[in-house]
């Protein structure tokens, strides 16, 4: 009977997972922005309409908005420069920019749909509008390249297979794992990719990409020496990411 049993739950448990790894190969969808096939599991309506929802809780969390309007508006005109100067403009993404009262979090992140935040403790770090434009530059990258639809859509699928493993048999923590590890490792690549965005804004918007190694030189000295080793981290090690960053501006100063 107790082989009965584990024979049916092995059943239930292939047939989850093939469900789940099916529905993830109809997800697949090419950006028409990046060239990059994803698994996207939603429109553009509805990462617009999750940003939107979320962008009040984000600055809250933050200390509300900054309350200088000419920080404000440079922020503004900074982010709308490089979306009208670049292909960000052809996206259904309606980008907004916020610059966020928190003094201390050294940190710049982007909502699903064109929600895009910078800190005040990151934004007066900065030292010239350069500088931000390769933040916010960077931010707008992670919008068209679909990141959070992506991740959410990742997230759904690993989870199909944790509740397979743990339907067939106890498997379902070195599944979780595996999901989680390849979470991680996609996150730094968005993260890459972003930063190459952000340099191919900044040069088709007339702003200096060379400033963008400076910011990340800046994020380097805030996080001090004891910073999170990069295979910790989903963020990719600073030095990394200059190198990056200066093989993308070779190749776009070149076109």
């Amino acid at each position: 009977m107790r082989g009965r049993n584990l024979k049916v739950r092995l059943l239930i448990g292939a047939a989850i997972a093939i469900f789940f790894i099916l529905k993830r190969c109809s997800q697949q969808e090419v950006n028409p922005y990046t060239g990059r096939t994803q698994t996207i599991s939603m429109t553009p309506d509805k990462e617009i309409a999750i940003g939107l929802q979320s962008a009040p809780q984000m600055a809250q969390q933050h200390g509300g908005l900054h309350p200088n309007n000419q920080y404000q508006t440079l922020v503004d005109n900074v982010g709308n420069k490089l979306v009208n100067s670049s292909i960000a403009k052809e996206t259904p993404y309606r980008y907004e920019f916020h610059l966020l009262a928190d003094p201390r979090t050294i940190n710049a992140f982007a909502l699903p749909g064109g929600q895009i935040f910078i800190t005040h403790a990151l934004f007066s770090k900065l030292e010239n509008e350069d500088q931000l434009a390769g933040v916010l530059g960077h931010e707008i990258g992670h919008v068209l390249g679909r990141h959070s639809a992506e991740r959410i859509a990742e997230s759904e699928y690993w989870q199909g297979l944790v509740t397979a493993g743990s339907v067939g048999a106890d498997m379902g923590g070195l599944v979780s794992g595996i999901g989680q590890q390849t979470l991680l490792t996609n996150g730094r690549d968005d993260e890459l990719e972003s930063d190459e965005l952000g340099v191919k804004f900044m040069i088709d918007a007339g702003y200096n990409p060379e400033e963008m190694i400076d910011v990340m030189e800046i994020l380097k000295a805030a996080a001090g020496p004891n910073r999170v080793p990069e295979f910790q981290s989903t963020h990719p090690d600073p030095d990394n990411r200059i190198e990056k960053i200066k093989e993308a501006i070779r190749k776009y100063k070149n076109q």
